[in-house]
């Protein structure tokens, strides 16, 4: 059986800035790494619960950029327009539902996020 562990809510709210701050990416290019590389390298040190949540952040962002890359020269022939689509979709419902779970202390696991940061 997994140990429920409790976290202050200022880590709880520093994990959820941390996933909250990939919207940032909708606003200038590349703000959806920049925004959890700030919130994870300013308060990592202080909690192992915004360290582990940082790091899922920038995960699931640099793996979605990544997978942004490798459909733009998808869309010459059609199939880069419906991905590019979905993964916008998945962006924002990950970011909401990790946003939401952090800020209660549970956990949440980004699918297709490939573990770039361990």
């Amino acid at each position: 059986m997994e140990e429920i562990k409790t976290y202050t809510q200022s880590e709880r709210d520093w994990a959820m800035f941390c996933h909250l701050s990939a919207f940032a990416g909708f606003i200038f290019p590349l703000g959806g790494i920049i925004g959890p590389l700030i919130c994870w390298i300013s308060r990592k040190d202080g909690s192992a619960w915004v360290d582990t949540n940082g790091k899922a952040a920038m995960n699931f962002q640099i793996s979605v950029l990544l997978y942004v890359i490798l459909a733009i020269p998808l869309c010459f022939i059609l199939v880069g327009i419906p991905i590019l689509l979905f993964l916008g979709v998945l962006e924002i419902v990950c970011i909401i539902v990790a946003s939401i779970r952090a800020s209660k202390g549970e956990y949440f696991k980004y699918p297709l996020a490939i573990p770039f940061i361990q």
